[in-house]
């Protein structure tokens, strides 16, 4: 039996799932930032399609990539290396947020016809950007949006949402910064929600549902993160190899 809230109901624990469709907790009420708020530090998402009221989920299991676990595999290392000394290539946070999420708008999650990221999500997350919530990660060729992620970011926790990519590895290139500036910042973890063969490649693995609530609640003790500024000394802390100055050798292993 789905559980049913308003505007009034607090949101289900986690646990609250029902037979029918696992992972799903609740379903109603309307999208706003402070309901974002109370979802996310609950370990909760919305997701849902057109026509259909907002559904709140909590798979178990669920998809988590460890910041230290992140692959920079040696062709994504190259790519990153070339971007990285080429006029006009720039990662960059937070220029263009509504931008990145009508570009993942428009771009189907593996398995599905259409968006998940209706009107109504867009204005929410949007306004919750403005509140210093949410943020996007940007891959920039010659002035042109060709790729990147939005993400919420609650103390240490980073919970990541969809990505986009116009040109091969743009998105990759993205979410590699992102690996990059959590693990300057001290953030261990970043929420995937779900598994995809993608994420997988790049070091996510699947975690009980029980354990991501108990590293939820651990970074959400953590200070709140100000400042999501990029910032190139950052790759250091992915691969010195990245940093402005340096050169890959032929002979440096992946």
């Amino acid at each position: 039996m789905v559980h049913w809230i308003d505007e009034q109901t607090p949101l289900p624990a986690p646990g609250s799932v029902t037979e029918e469709l696992p992972g799903l907790v609740a379903a109603g009420g309307r999208l706003h930032p402070a309901r974002l708020e109370e979802a996310y530090r609950q370990g909760l998402f919305p997701w849902f399609g057109p026509g259909q009221p907002v559904l709140w989920w909590s798979p178990d299991p669920r998809m988590l990539l460890q910041a230290a676990a992140f692959k920079l595999q040696r062709s994504l290392r190259k790519t990153l290396q070339a971007f990285l000394r080429t006029p006009g290539c720039e990662i960059v946070f937070d220029r263009d947020f509504p931008a990145v999420m009508l570009a993942c708008a428009s771009t189907p999650r593996h398995g599905q016809d259409g968006t998940w990221i209706v009107p109504d999500m867009v204005q929410a997350y949007s306004a919750w950007h403005r509140l210093g919530r949410t943020h996007s990660v940007e891959t920039w060729v010659d002035g042109q949006l060709v790729g990147g992620l939005y993400f919420v970011s609650l103390g240490h926790m980073v919970f990541g949402e969809s990505m986009f990519s116009h040109r091969t590895d743009a998105s990759k290139l993205a979410l590699a910064a992102l690996v990059a500036a959590c693990r300057a910042r001290g953030v261990a973890a970043i929420d995937c929600q779900q598994h995809t063969g993608h994420l997988a490649s790049m070091g996510a693995q699947t975690v009980p549902r029980t354990q991501f609530l108990a590293d939820v609640s651990l970074a959400l003790g953590a200070p709140d993160i100000p400042d999501w500024t990029y910032d190139p000394a950052h790759w250091a802390w992915l691969d010195p190899r990245l940093l402005p100055g340096t050169m890959a050798r032929p002979e440096d292993p992946a």
